[in-house]
């Protein structure tokens, strides 16, 4: 198929997928840190399938898991134990950020994984209320986007009546008009204040991106969330770290955003990253938490052991190569670059994130922060025409997010910043 079939055929066989640009871009190989589109043209991605694509594209290690063991055996569902999910399992105990030992549950997506720790923490404290915050996104099914806090993703009049939102850490638009360095950290109070307000007092848990994702790389006060989590002990509710895209070394130095604020989640869920682009979804939990869950279910495809055997590659991969740390290299490098141009784009409102999770959100005015969508997606769009691939998201539709592959080196970096230069400059002429 040419583009213009595969485009075509696209939009007449599917429905509720949204798309990029004004005329969608058909991929039709990867290969490293390179996509090639159906004409043959080939874009440096710096978006990895919305923070997904850890290693690369069709990473050589992930490819050779994926052809042995799909020779080997292919599906049993969770009724039958493997060797491949039992060998990713006890990997992962051991990087498991909170209390161990710690027990987990496979699945498809972060979105499934999602509602397996809401479903978790309501059966260990026989309690239902959930506290999320606003800005918040975790997933599409009716219960994670009641957890969403982002109007966008809320479709079809969803609404767990258990679920309470608190305010965001959003320090760019701090909902109260304060200032970092003198609000007292207001937003985390405000956590407390939700549960002795809009709940019974006794909630089950709190859940919490450690940053926003499709929120816009929204970054808390180093402090947030342990005051969070102070918060949430006090009443005896779980801690729930939301990591489908923090995870996986992505914010640089550890394998966790949660580890970046110095918290013990009792629960972690992710997805996205550990696969490499391979659909699966993870739930883990202490075991006093994981053991609370009584009752017969299974996961027909969570756990598959083409998906274990793909997943276990990508984490010794991270692991081996020291890709943490390379997060932190290469993602200060980038930021640096951003930084500058920040300086020379005043539209720039600000630039924020860690590690290889970076996000810059623009704005009209620098003063009035008056949001400028308009002008983000024609910097989307001019990238795109140099050969760049990014994302965007945030709340007001204004904020660029940039999450390249973990291998990513300075020289892709500079590549990225300086396409990106050439796309604001541009997009601002327009």
């Amino acid at each position: 198929m040419d583009a213009r079939e595969i485009i075509d055929g696209y939009r007449k066989y599917l429905y509720g997928v949204s798309t990029y640009y004004k005329e969608p871009l058909p991929f039709v190989k990867g290969e490293g840190k390179w996509l090639t589109d159906a004409s043959g043209r080939k874009y440096l991605d710096f978006f990895g399938g919305i923070v997904t694509v850890s290693l690369g594209h069709c990473h050589p290690r992930v490819v050779a898991a994926i052809e042995k063991q799909v020779r080997t055996l292919q599906h049993v569902s969770t009724l039958f134990p493997t060797i491949p999910i039992v060998e990713l399992a006890e990997t992962l105990e051991k990087i498991f950020p909170g209390e161990r030992p710690a027990k987990m549950f496979f699945t498809n997506s972060g979105t499934e994984a999602i509602e397996t720790a809401i479903t978790t923490a309501r059966l260990a404290t026989q309690r239902t209320e959930i506290i999320a915050l606003r800005h918040g996104y975790h997933g599409r099914s009716m219960l994670s986007m009641s957890l969403t806090g982002h109007g966008p993703w809320r479709l079809g009049g969803v609404q767990d009546p258990a679920i309470r939102h608190a305010m965001a850490p959003y320090c760019y638009r701090c909902p109260l008009g304060m200032k970092p360095e003198s609000c007292g950290t207001a937003c985390a109070t405000d956590v407390e204040d939700v549960i002795r307000t809009t709940t019974s007092g006794r909630p089950a848990a709190y859940i919490a991106e450690p940053i926003m994702g499709v929120g816009g790389f929204i970054v808390p006060p180093k402090e947030y969330p342990k005051i969070v989590a102070e918060i949430v002990k006090r009443y005896e509710a779980l801690y729930i770290a939301d990591e489908v895209q923090t995870g996986w070394g992505r914010t640089g130095g550890k394998w966790f955003g949660i580890e970046q604020f110095g918290v013990k989640p009792d629960i972690l869920v992710s997805a996205k990253s550990l696969g490499n682009g391979h659909p699966v979804g993870l739930t883990m939990a202490t075991q006093k938490v994981a053991d609370a869950w009584k009752g017969a279910t299974i996961a027909t495809f969570g756990g598959n052991p083409v998906t274990m055997a793909a997943a276990k590659a990508v984490v010794d991969t991270i692991a081996e190569e020291r890709l943490m740390d390379n997060a932190t290299e290469v993602g200060g490098h980038f930021r640096a670059r951003l930084d500058k141009l920040a300086e020379k784009h005043r539209v720039i409102g600000e630039v924020r994130g860690m590690g290889l999770m970076q996000g810059i959100e623009l704005v009209k005015d620098r003063q009035t922060k008056e949001p400028a969508p308009e002008q983000t997606t024609a910097v989307l769009e001019t990238a795109k025409d140099k050969g760049l691939i990014i994302g965007k998201g945030g709340l007001l539709g204004n904020v660029l997010r940039i999450s390249p592959a973990l291998n990513v080196g300075k020289d892709d970096a500079d590549k990225a910043a300086d396409l990106l230069d050439q796309a604001f400059t541009e997009a601002g002429k327009v």
